[in-house]
């Protein structure tokens, strides 16, 4: 990897790191005091929502994004061309929502969903005008403006939630948080960008751009329904409360998990891309990647789920108490969360779209048959589930990366067992120390700084090698 763009890596990576973290972070204070003073059943309606929406944003998207990142003579007839092309699918999806509302009010047996699915549905014009906005930032890997505006618009529209649920507006809080968040992020991103359509539509830009991301739209499509499925199975066959507490503790554990894969897979996309042409080069980098994104996030996850109960009765009230449960289960499953990504992230530098398809019919026809057996079971067993189903589609993912690159599930696995095995004797050490401790708060700390210090002292005696990675970098910096 050249210096330059070792720097602009590295860069990216602390930008990215500043947005994710900070927003993330700014969200979920906001969380946290919302939750205080709304009920689970409020957030459990809003939840009902989100298998729609999700499915929505990834039609819009239609994998233009990637497509757009990875073709290197990209122009200003393919830009405009995704960029209309996202305004007209993002009318004709608000329009279909706002048609079906009713319908999905019934179906939930809700009917105030009726007013809130045609509310929430606009942030998907928001979205749409800023798809080609986000994609030429993340090329020049410049993360800095993104970072501005969604900082901004996270905490404006977090005093705007909080505001709304402190004089009693309940369910509409959050409603009116989400959107204003999508609006004011869109207003600023078009403000601090430069790029601008021109008035083109070009059919051949489509087509082409359309047959490398139309894999990846399907793709997505399977995963978004998929990864949803499980609250249109709480929603309709539990109470609204039960969502409430699964989506909370997702949220819990997505902080950390998706933030921090986000970052990666944001920066280290467009950078492996450069190296698509090299293979051995690529392997190289990638192997890297795998190991250090795993001693970062795999500990955290651990000693989160070995956490969970006081974080929970300590940010939240004692209502939520069953969201400590299913956190500690959820966050087993969503520590691989980010080796998945990076996975299927190998698959589109290489411009296996079809691969990537493949695979996750594979997948999700594994995670539903799991889902299926353990539904009857309830909810814990269905989280437990999800464990099983991370394991075992981690396995398939990593066929074709040994295949392409000859880094399959055996070499991954042999570069990651130090890592899990010094993980999970951390949170088995911070788990058993914190009931020893009656307070939440010195729970916390306690458990933090013995997880921390163990695994510094670990890393440091026997020599890891993602340790000296890691400190390296910083180092560099």
């Amino acid at each position: 990897m050249s210096q330059n763009l070792k720097h602009k890596t590295i860069t990216g990576v602390i930008w990215s790191s500043f947005e994710q973290f900070s927003v993330s972070g700014i969200q979920f204070l906001v969380l946290v005091i919302m939750a205080r003073l709304l009920t689970p059943s409020d957030y459990g309606l809003v939840a009902m929502l989100q298998i729609f929406i999700a499915v929505s944003q990834s039609l819009i998207n239609s994998g233009f994004s990637q497509a757009l990142i990875r073709k290197v003579d990209r122009t200003q007839s393919d830009l405009s061309t995704v960029f209309y092309f996202n305004i007209i699918v993002g009318l004709i999806l608000y329009a279909i929502l706002f048609v079906c509302a009713p319908f999905i009010a019934r179906f939930y047996s809700a009917p105030e969903l009726v007013n809130i699915t045609r509310v929430v549905a606009l942030g998907l014009l928001f979205n749409s005008i800023t798809v080609v906005q986000r994609t030429l930032l993340t090329i020049e890997i410049n993360f800095k403006k993104q970072a501005k505006a969604t900082l901004v618009s996270a905490i404006v529209s977090g005093i705007i939630g909080i505001s709304l649920a402190y004089y009693g507006f309940g369910v509409w809080a959050i409603v009116a948080q989400q959107i204003s968040n999508l609006g004011l992020n869109a207003l600023i991103l078009w403000l601090i960008s430069h790029w601008r359509p021109v008035g083109v539509f070009s059919m051949q830009s489509f087509r082409e751009l359309f047959g490398f991301g139309s894999r990846l739209l399907v793709s997505g499509l399977i995963d978004t329904l998929y990864r949803n499925m499980y609250l249109i199975v709480i929603g309709k066959g539990f109470s609204k409360a039960d969502l409430g507490y699964y989506t909370r503790a997702h949220q819990f554990s997505d902080f950390p998990a998706a933030s921090l894969t986000g970052i990666f897979q944001r920066v280290t996309y467009p950078v492996l891309c450069t190296m698509q042409s090299d293979n051995a080069k690529l392997a190289s980098n990638y192997r890297r990647l795998l190991r250090l994104v795993a001693y970062i996030i795999f500990p955290i996850m651990i000693g989160l789920a070995a956490l969970s109960k006081p974080l929970v009765l300590l940010l939240l009230k004692e209502q939520w108490l069953f969201t400590a449960d299913l956190l500690m289960i959820i966050c087993i499953s969503m520590m691989f969360y980010p080796i998945h990504a990076i996975n299927l992230n190998l698959l589109q530098v290489e411009g296996r779209s079809d691969l990537f398809l493949r695979l996750e019919i594979i997948k999700k026809i594994i995670g539903i048959a799991i889902l299926c057996i353990t539904i009857p079971m309830g909810l814990i067993a269905m989280c437990i589930g999800q464990i099983f189903s991370s394991v075992i589609c981690l396995a398939v993912n990593t066929h074709y990366t040994g295949e392409l690159i000859q880094i399959g599930f055996a070499a991954q696995m042999k570069d990651l067992l130090p890592t899990l095995f010094l993980s999970f004797s951390m949170g088995a050490i911070v788990f058993i120390v914190s009931t020893f401790v009656a307070s939440n708060i010195l729970q916390l700390v306690l458990g933090v700084f013995i997880g921390v210090l163990y695994y510094i002292v670990i890393s440091y005696f026997f020599n890891i090698y993602e340790f000296k990675e890691f400190i390296s970098l910083i180092s560099k910096r």
